[in-house]
């Protein structure tokens, strides 16, 4: 009697996305989101320290370029998939397990309120191996904790190639302490990441 075959695990659909990024953030986000798929259903979660005080003026811009809806997210707002939710100005965001954002004004991290590392180190908790983390270009190592919780939780880590970036210390401090899944040029993160989360 032949043994039965050993089956491979379906490969993980991810829930949601979280980005984080600093220096040269807006072109970054700009080329990054202008080249998602429309019909992608997952949730889209940014943290930019370049909207440290125009969170709704970022939205504004990413919206003229984003094939999906862009919003400013808010206290208890649920995540909703195919959105992208912008953490909002001089607030640290984190997502919680029933599935909806918090604000807080704890202390800088990294400098930083929004900060990456708390928003991704929330998202690991609440997706964990269902979660994408992004970090693009930035000039501190915001970020890097974050994403090796997201590693930790078996998420999957993308990290913009440094050489590739307006300011290398991000993605740097990402690879030395986290490592990546994928290291990438800017233009190639947004199809990877359609062909992740689309079936």
């Amino acid at each position: 009697m032949n043994a039965p075959a050993a089956t491979v695990p379906a490969a993980i659909v991810p829930a949601a996305i979280v980005v984080g990024c600093s220096t040269g953030g807006l072109d970054a986000l700009r080329t990054l989101l202008g080249g998602l798929d429309p019909r992608l259903p997952q949730a889209v979660v940014v943290c930019s320290h370049t909207a440290a005080e125009t969170a709704e003026l970022l939205c504004g811009l990413l919206t003229h370029v984003a094939p999906l809806p862009v919003a400013e997210a808010a206290e208890r707002q649920s995540v909703r998939g195919g959105v992208i939710h912008v953490a909002p100005s001089g607030y640290h965001l984190l997502v919680e397990r029933d599935g909806r954002f918090a604000l807080s004004v704890d202390p800088r991290v990294q400098h930083a309120r929004p900060s990456i590392d708390v928003l991704f180190e929330s998202a690991a908790e609440t997706w964990g191996a269902a979660l994408v983390g992004v970090i693009l270009t930035g000039a501190n190592a915001d970020g890097a904790e974050g994403l090796r919780a997201v590693r930790r939780a078996g998420g999957v880590a993308v990290v913009q190639a440094p050489e590739d970036a307006q300011a290398a210390a991000m993605p740097l401090a990402a690879l030395d302490l986290a490592g990546a899944d994928h290291c990438l040029p800017l233009p190639a993160i947004a199809p990877l990441l359609n062909r992740l989360c689309l079936p």
